[in-house]
């Protein structure tokens, strides 16, 4: 078996990117029981090199979590969908991006009470990553403003809720992965009612 190519000398914040790059995927894989030599080796350098850029590996780690969950992707993803698309299939669209993302670090959610619990700077960071998300299916829902039930900021929210539940299934009672992006948008924008309830006919005044 080749050995994996070393990649050349690099400056700190270089090196730095690169072990986060390779520290992102192996995380979502296999969680936080990793070893430096892995990480090394998925990022081609030598292992002494994690020490000169990281104190330590869980610095290492906390880094990569964060760039894991950066909501930068997601939200110029959301800004890339055709405003002029009908709301409904606009929102299918971004859930099923946002799914995605939700799903490719859904191994990580346990990591943050691991690695972050004293770490107020981790907390704030997805505090407003979740802010940022929700803002952009708000800035999606905003032409339609006038159709919905509720503020297209609070509507974001109750979306971003029913990902979640769907994707970690451990934060709700019950199964929901037989729901699919279409049912999820339906659910927000039609309720769970197949059909509407009939209207009981009004009494005649004596």
């Amino acid at each position: 078996m080749t050995k994996r190519r070393r990649v050349p000398a690099m400056a700190p914040e270089a090196r730095r990117a690169v072990l986060i790059a390779a520290t992102v995927p192996l995380l979502r894989a296999h969680g936080t029981a990793l070893s430096t030599r892995q990480i090394a080796e998925a990022a081609g350098v030598a292992e002494g090199t994690i020490f000169g850029v990281f104190p330590d590996k869980a610095s290492l780690l906390r880094a990569a979590l964060m760039s894991a969950f950066d909501p930068e992707p997601a939200v110029e993803a959301l800004k890339a969908i055709d405003p002029a698309l009908d709301l409904r299939e606009r929102l299918c669209r971004a859930v099923t991006l946002l799914r995605e993302g939700m799903s490719a670090n859904a191994r990580l959610m346990a990591a943050p009470r691991e690695l972050m619990t004293e770490d107020a700077e981790f907390h704030k960071r997805m505090f407003d990553s979740r802010n940022r998300i929700a803002d952009g299916l708000a800035a999606l829902m905003e032409p339609d403003r006038d159709r919905l039930r509720r503020a297209p900021e609070a509507a974001a929210h109750l979306l971003l809720m029913l990902i979640a539940v769907r994707v970690h299934h451990g934060l709700a009672m019950g199964d929901f992965g037989d729901m699919d992006d279409e049912e999820n948008v339906s659910i927000l924008l039609d309720g769970l009612l197949v059909r509407p309830l009939p209207t009981p006919p009004t009494e005649s005044a004596p």
